[in-house]
């Protein structure tokens, strides 16, 4: 299904549910972030990904800002230089 514009500018999309896997902490900054704009988690990886796709960037410096705030709150020690060198955490056997 193609996206259609309706006449207030308003763009209808088919959604689908997902399961991803995805680093602990990075998903705490993201619900936090996503609550900091009122935003569902989806519509903010919607966004970030559009801004991606075009070369631009989502944030802003209060986004920014927030983002800082989060990843220390959480301690956030991973940037861009590590993903794609994440691996699953292996998890121990039987007790």
């Amino acid at each position: 299904m193609a996206s259609k514009k309706d006449s207030a500018g308003m763009i209808t999309v088919e959604r689908v549910q997902t399961g991803i896997r995805i680093e602990k902490r990075l998903l705490k900054i993201l619900k936090g972030l996503a609550e900091y704009h009122g935003l569902t988690l989806g519509d903010l990886l919607e966004g970030i990904v559009l801004h991606a796709f075009e070369g631009k960037s989502p944030f802003g410096k209060r986004s920014q800002e927030v983002i800082s705030d989060l990843k220390r709150i959480y301690k956030f020690d991973l940037d861009s230089t590590a993903s794609h060198r994440l691996a699953e955490q292996k998890e121990d056997g039987p007790a």
